[in-house]
Order: structure tokens, then C-alpha cells, then sequence
């Protein structure tokens, strides 16, 4: 074995652990996944859901838990779809999975005008399908291939154009209070997924068929958080840590935290820095 194929072995070893590590830490911290559970990783053909797919397949055969997988992609008849793609990459790993065949991509098209973005409308038809198949067949935890970056760039769209400290969670329970939704990549770097994806040589699909236009949005978050990385390592990983550690009361939300009622001798315990502290903070 020539010194390059094995240190590109050994790249490979030590990423695949980094990441089975830190799906394994988002999974226990948030109790994803239970004994009994039946997950169904939705694979959209990009590289988050390839990656979260093949991940969980390690882990499932290691897990303290007993849970099964199956793989569900929702065939939405977008023209040029690479309809064989999939089912002859799944069949080859073993894995269960099924294709659901339903047209929303002429909705879509109907409903939204010429050079407008579809993603919304999309999305929300493809949750609606997905959702509707995993109460019919028994699914008790849905899984999402969104990652790390993708939930900093929610929390900072967000800020900047809908005035909101919101991003997506971990784990979810849907609004018809019927699905659960799980991120099992939450802690996982992009770019972690994209060297496993080019070791890996996953059979993607690309997400432009509709022809629709990017996300020019999301597109800005995500050059901001990549120029961030680059020129202040750790920073990301403490943002994100931040989205763990919330304290209300040094907020400004009146529903989140009765200031009203704040008086001499009050307690509470979200505090990170006391009034004294602040103003040591604020002097130096």
C-alpha cells in the first residue's frame, strides 16, 4: 500500500469517527432515538441525507438501542429526475426504502409565478407528504439531514430579516402534534460532510432540476458564516454553544420573562452575568 493511500486512509478513519461522534452525541443528548423506534431518514439525493443515512447504519449495528431504518424519498416528477439513482444505491447497501411517487413539482409550478422561488411552497408540500407517510406506516421518528451550518444560518436569517431569535431545533414535534422530527447532524460540520461525501463518492442528485432559483438569502448566511470560519476559527462552535445556553432574563422578551413583575428580591436562575459583573464587563 503505496504512503498516499494510506494516509488518505487514515483521513477517511479519523473523519468517519468525528462523525459518528458527533451524531452520537446529538442523538443521546436529545434522546432522538429509543428501543423500538422505527426511523425514516428522508434521502432527498443530496449529500446531508447520504451522509446522515450511512451514519446511522454504523451506528445502528453499535446502538445500546434497538431501532430500525428505512429510507423514504419523495419522487416529486421534476423533469430530467435521475429516477434509477437511488433505488440501485439502496438496494445495494441492503437498507429498506421506499419512493414516494407524487407530482407536486406541477403544483408548484402552477401556483408560483415565473422567477419567483419555489423552495417554499416545495418544502412545504414535501414535509406535508412525508409526514402523511410516516403516520401511515408506523414511523415514530422522522429524520432531517440538516446540519450544523444549516441551523446557524436559520438562527441568523432569522435575525436579520424576520426579527426573531428562532432557528431549528434538534428535535421537534410537529405542529399536528402527530411527528416527531430529529436532526441527528446538528452537531455536524458542513464541511466535515462534504470531504465524507467526496471519500464516500455518493451518487448525488442535484437539487436544481425545478430549475428554481437559489435561496439568494441563505446563500449570504452561508458566505458570512464560511468567511467567519476562516478568519476566526471556534467562532461557529460558539455561536452554536450559545443556542444551548439561553438565559431569558437578560433578554428583552415580555412573554419569555416577567420583567413586569421583576422587584427587589426576586430570583431567578438563567442569569449568566450578574449586574455587578455587567458593569466589570461593560468598564473594561
Amino acid at each position: 500500500m503505496s504512503d498516499s493511500t494510506q494516509k488518505s486512509r487514515f483521513q477517511f478513519n479519523k473523519l468517519q469517527k468525528r462523525l459518528r461522534h458527533t451524531v452520537g452525541d446529538a442523538i443521546a443528548d436529545y434522546n432522538m432515538i429509543e428501543d423500538g423506534d422505527k426511523v425514516m431518514v428522508c434521502l432527498s439525493g443530496g449529500k446531508d441525507s447520504y451522509t446522515l443515512l450511512d451514519v446511522l447504519i454504523n451506528l445502528q449495528k453499535t446502538a445500546p438501542v434497538d431501532f430500525e431504518l428505512i429510507a423514504v424519498n419523495l419522487d416529486q416528477k421534476q423533469p430530467g429526475f435521475p429516477e434509477h439513482v437511488l433505488p440501485t444505491y439502496l438496494e445495494s447497501l441492503g437498507v429498506p426504502y421506499h419512493i414516494i411517487e407524487k407530482d407536486t413539482y406541477s403544483v408548484v409550478k402552477r401556483v408560483i409565478p415565473e422567477g419567483k422561488t419555489t423552495c417554499g411552497l416545495c418544502s412545504r408540500l414535501r414535509r406535508g407528504t412525508l409526514y402523511g407517510y410516516a403516520e401511515a406506516n408506523g414511523v415514530t421518528k422522522i429524520a432531517l439531514g440538516h446540519h450544523r451550518d444549516d441551523i446557524l444560518e436559520t438562527f441568523f436569517l432569522n435575525i436579520f430579516y424576520g426579527g426573531k431569535l428562532k432557528a431549528m431545533p434538534p428535535k421537534l414535534l410537529s405542529d399536528d402534534k402527530k411527528n416527531i422530527i430529529i436532526r441527528p447532524l446538528a452537531y455536524t460540520r458542513e464541511k466535515d460532510i462534504e470531504r465524507f461525501c467526496a471519500f464516500k463518492n455518493f451518487p448525488i442528485i442535484p437539487c436544481n432540476l425545478c430549475g428554481s432559483q437559489i435561496n439568494l438569502q441563505r446563500q449570504v448566511m452561508k458566505v458570512m458564516l464560511k468567511n467567519w470560519d476562516k478568519q476566526f476559527p471556534g467562532r461557529l462552535e460558539t455561536i452554536f454553544t450559545s443556542l444551548q445556553n439561553v438565559a431569558p432574563s437578560q433578554l428583552a422578551d415580555r412573554n419569555l420573562f416577567d420583567f413586569k413583575g421583576l422587584m427587589h428580591g426576586t430570583e431567578f436562575e438563567d442569569s449568566i452575568l450578574s449586574s455587578d459583573t455587567e458593569l466589570d464587563v461593560l468598564t473594561m
